[in-house]
């Protein structure tokens, strides 16, 4: 027979009918059987294409992708068709299925077994596919109870971190032998709210992580006190009473030039037009190019990162001068500790929620890292009250820090005041780390500060400068920006000890009753 397309239509219309017929049959069955099949490298057979990796990958997470072009909801879809027996998959969007809804009907050639009412295409051999949109925070709840052995997320850095893990829970199935997974396609983010997915896949896609994985190298993690934990291996074990099963991540990357059907069309030359970091986003899959700032960002991402690239893992010489403590308000929050040393602010202390369950535990969470007498900032909306009730109470040189409190101050300007304390507190800190009139303050690294402290947005209003609510950080972030908040309140000076009433010579009162 002939190589090539057109010597094996060739040989084909040589056969005789009864032979095409049966051929036409082999074909027509074997489509049925598996609709899809993963991209193939036919210069080289033998290697195994990004697709065909992911496809076959054990791990329980999978995020695949980073550049544009190389199938990722393809990967998605051919996993529902031909991989698990009852999927669903998600865009942030419920418009935004549309797309996939036409790669499904194109796959199978067919709209036979969509239902458009339910978002669902039910398949002739009993397979089951959702489709889902969650637009808003809180949406996911809708998905409750609704068990799925595959949920698969495209375009995963659009979603919120909050709904992901919500979403995620109903992984799971009653049919013997059918594995459960997760797989979440998408390039890097562009957003804040997106920065989750580089934490949670942290081994692959940060580049400052201390032991950095291969490509579908799995990693195993368990959720420990609220925190994701990357322990040795998959087996079970104890933990403070109860019996932990460790969970697989990996991460394949992926690009258009792993993609035939999009390199013949001249996509890549369109990727290699767009402009900088969207062209290293898109085009390498880069999860390290800078994102876009939004034009009201409190502190821009470029301040926060020279401050980090300025700081030292040494303690500089002197005395701490002030500890920003925003104790945890409970779920997946932390009790943050920062210490300030003058410009040098050190590593951040953090502890999930439940080893601060109360006021008191935070008070000595505190106390346990507090030197040279250095004035402890404590947040006291919520249950940061109690934490300072006790330190006030320990005699400890404490502030209580309320972020709705009235604020009298004004920008380094002189022209705007502030509409209360947080916007205060949180502008001081943009002054501080503007490159031209700030004080070259040394933060230490990390993505999760550099994210909190770069994802507040800023207005004008008739009474001043107003910063977004952590309230509504928290609904667009997905959590609590605690690492941002605590080191904000380290940037405040040290305050002299309020002077405690001597009282050695005081007259003991008249005992009445007696004499």
């Amino acid at each position: 027979m002939s190589n090539g397309p057109n010597g094996l239509q060739r040989s084909y219309a040589d056969l005789p009918l009864s032979q095409r017929d049966a051929i036409d049959t082999l074909l027509a069955e074997d489509l049925a059987a598996n609709p899809w099949r993963p991209l193939v490298d036919v210069a080289e057979p033998s290697r195994k294409t990004p697709q065909e990796s992911a496809f076959a990958s054990a791990a329980d997470f999978l995020f695949y992708g980073g550049a544009a072009g190389g199938g990722k909801t393809d990967l998605l879809i051919g996993l529902a068709l031909i991989g698990h027996r009852r999927s669903i998959l998600f865009r942030r969007e419920a418009k935004q299925l549309r797309a996939v809804t036409d790669r499904v009907r194109q796959i199978l050639n067919t709209r036979d077994g969509f239902n458009s009412q339910q978002n669902r295409w039910r398949l002739p051999d009993g397979r089951l596919l959702d489709l889902g949109g969650v637009k808003d925070a809180g949406d996911e709840q809708a998905y409750q109870g609704q068990p799925h052995d595959l949920i698969a997320f495209d375009e995963l850095p659009q979603f919120l971190e909050s709904q992901f893990r919500f979403l995620v829970g109903w992984n799971r199935t009653t049919d013997t032998g059918q594995r459960c997974r997760v797989v979440g396609a998408g390039n890097p983010p562009t957003s804040a709210e997106g920065e989750w997915v580089i934490r949670f896949w942290a081994p692959w896609l940060d580049a400052q992580h201390v032991n950095p994985a291969l490509p579908g190298e799995l990693r195993w993690f368990a959720a420990l006190d609220g925190a994701d934990v990357e322990v040795a291996g998959p087996d079970p074990f104890e933990h403070k009473g109860e019996r932990v099963q460790p969970k697989s991540r990996s991460f394949i990357p992926s690009s258009v030039e792993d993609n035939p059907f999009l390199t013949a069309t001249g996509y890549k030359a369109m990727l290699q037009a767009l402009p900088e970091p969207l062209r290293s986003q898109m085009l390498r899959g880069d999860f390290t190019a800078g994102r876009d700032d939004d034009p009201w960002q409190v502190i821009p991402t470029e301040w926060a990162r020279m401050a980090q690239e300025r700081w030292q893992p040494h303690k500089p010489s002197g005395a701490m001068q002030a500890m920003g403590v925003d104790v945890a308000r409970g779920g997946a929050d932390n009790t943050v500790l920062t210490a300030r040393y003058g410009d040098w602010f050190a590593p951040q202390i953090a502890q999930p929620g439940s080893a601060t369950p109360n006021g008191q535990a935070a008070a000595a969470l505190t106390v346990a890292y507090l030197r040279d007498d250095a004035t402890a900032y404590v947040d006291v909306i919520g249950v940061g009250a109690s934490a300072y009730d006790h330190l006030d109470g320990l005699r400890i040189n404490t502030v209580a820090c309320n972020a709705a409190e009235a604020s009298v101050g004004q920008d380094r300007s002189g022209q705007l005041g502030f509409i209360n304390k947080r916007a205060e507190w949180w502008w001081k800190m943009r002054e501080a780390l503007d490159p031209h009139y700030g004080d070259d303050i040394a933060l230490p690294q990390g993505r999760e500060l550099l994210v909190d402290l770069c994802t507040p947005r800023w207005k004008v209003t008739a009474r001043g400068i107003q910063v977004e609510a952590k309230e509504d950080i928290v609904k667009r972030l997905g959590r609590s920006p605690d690492r941002g908040d605590s080191a904000v309140l380290a940037l405040q000076p040290k305050r002299p000890r309020r002077a405690v009433p001597d009282t050695s010579d005081t007259v003991a009162p008249f005992a009445w009753g007696r004499g």
